[in-house]
């Protein structure tokens, strides 16, 4: 894709509005920020903070930081300053790039920044910091744009990025993928998609992003709002659309008509989902399972998920180069050249723990829920995923199974059900019945109707949340 990008390509890259950026301009501003960045004395193994909202400049910066060897620490505003602090003094980048709007948070926009649950540490206190992009009060200075050609490029192995996942403010834990585990993943994710040139692509990931452009294909960021996300795959018709779980729902919720192919991941994608997502419009629609540690995984399309009828969740073929097998406790380990080297701190490895049940048929797997998210009840161990499928009857948009506490030191089984705006209640009551006595001895207690809660970045079921809500209160099925 480097070398794809040149200067003076009038192709439209990425489509903003009734504005695009042309690859000619995308190739432009990468080489210019490459040469500002190799200005600052960044060269390859240095690590790069990255906190510029998705956008041209992000994308531009990502690529000066890999074409000149630099990896890059991804750094997600929305993390929380305390947590963000303990990422970066393990990252310890020797630089950080920030837009000039998200460095305003960690000042005089703090106040408001924090209302809308937004909040950054003092950056220029942590690491030296530049910005880009427009000019706001009281941003740090900007990273200054070197004249002249651009560096060459760097053709070596070494480590591309660093994504934090979880951990708490003591103990962060970062995923790092090197170049060539990183090129192996984007040729997965082209594989899978398939991207024809020239047809636009709607998806806000950098492995959408990536492998779309390096065939030619302009992208587009999916708009916010359901009626302007509406409007852009009405005007664009993508010839594939990426969006999470989530942002899904809320689009079907909104009436948006889908178009060709849909993807969608991040989170658990059940096979009611996918097939609504048909029923709008969709020619296929296909979940992903993919990790942090490896993307992509796995993939199937709704016909085949819905076909399945055994327990658990299928979650497809595991797709080439990719290796699976089971540990003693029935944990999916996952290696192949798309799976990161190590975590930040740690030894590299040849196996991920992925923290998922599943099972094996050949190539084939199948979830049988989070390892961490088990429920114990009478001494028997129920894995949520194993069940939690079967509850996604016509009219329910999500459903979770949880443990409440019992005060015995046993559990109670709670379903949690959020039916679709509009849904009749009874209705989904009754069609409930068959799939809750099919759970033989993992059948719930009770089912309570309520939003599930949500949390994290890619908008998760929030089972600790879900548990607190259902001790309150339920209704016997």
């Amino acid at each position: 894709m480097l070398a794809d990008l040149r200067p003076g390509d009038d192709t439209p890259a990425l489509l903003r509005g009734r504005r695009s950026l042309t690859r000619g301009e995308l190739a432009e501003l990468r080489d210019r920020y490459a040469a500002a960045l190799h200005a600052r004395g960044l060269r390859p193994g240095d690590t790069l903070g990255l906190a510029v909202r998705p956008g041209p400049r992000a994308l531009a910066v990502v690529l000066a930081a890999y074409r000149i060897g630099v990896r890059v620490a991804v750094l997600d505003p929305n993390a929380g300053p305390d947590v963000l602090t303990a990422r970066l003094a393990v990252a310890r980048p020797n630089l950080i790039v920030a837009d000039a709007a998200a460095q305003a948070v960690a000042g005089w926009a703090a106040p408001l920044a924090r209302r809308a649950g937004l909040a950054l540490p003092d950056l220029a206190a942590l690491a030296p910091t530049v910005t880009v992009g427009r000019r706001l009060p009281g941003a740090a200075p900007a990273l200054p744009m070197a004249t002249g050609p651009a560096p060459a490029p760097y053709d070596g192995d070494g480590d591309a990025v660093i994504i934090f996942t979880s951990g708490t403010t003591s103990s962060p834990r970062a995923v790092v993928h090197t170049r060539s585990g990183l090129a192996a993943g984007l040729s997965a994710v082209s594989a899978l998609v398939e991207p024809r040139p020239g047809i636009p692509v709607l998806g806000g990931t950098f492995f959408v992003m990536l492998p779309s452009l390096a065939a030619g294909a302009p992208v587009a960021l999916p708009a916010r709002r359901p009626r302007m996300l509406a409007r852009q795959i009405t005007t664009l018709r993508p010839q594939a659309t990426y969006l999470t779980p989530p942002q899904l729902r809320a689009a079907l919720d909104a009436g948006v008509p889908f178009t060709q192919r849909v993807y969608s991941g991040s989170a658990p994608v059940s096979a009611g989902l996918l097939s609504r997502v048909r029923a709008a419009g969709a020619d296929a629609a296909w979940g992903v399972y993919a990790l942090t540690e490896v993307f992509p995984a796995a993939a199937v399309e709704s016909r085949e998920k819905s076909a399945f009828d055994d327990t658990g969740d299928l979650v497809g073929d595991l797709l080439p180069g990719v290796r699976a097998r089971l540990d003693d406790d029935g944990q999916l380990l996952l290696a192949g050249a798309g799976v990161c080297d190590r975590y930040l701190g740690a030894d590299p490895h040849e196996w991920v723990a992925t923290g998922d049940v599943a099972r094996l048929d050949g190539r084939r797997v199948v979830l049988g829920g989070r390892c961490k998210d088990m429920i114990l009840r009478r001494a028997e161990n129920i894995y949520p995923g194993l069940y939690e499928p079967a509850l996604h009857v016509p009219g329910v948009a999500l459903a979770v199974l949880v443990g409440v506490p019992a005060g015995d030191g046993d559990e109670e089984v709670v379903a949690l059900v959020q039916t679709v705006p509009g849904a009749d209640e009874p209705a989904v009551r009754a069609a409930l019945r068959v799939p809750l006595q099919r759970m033989g001895t993992a059948s719930p207690d009770r089912v309570l109707f309520a939003p599930v809660p949500l949390a994290g970045r890619s908008r998760k079921p929030d089972r600790a949340a879900a548990a607190a809500l259902a001790a309150g209160t339920g209704v016997r099925p």
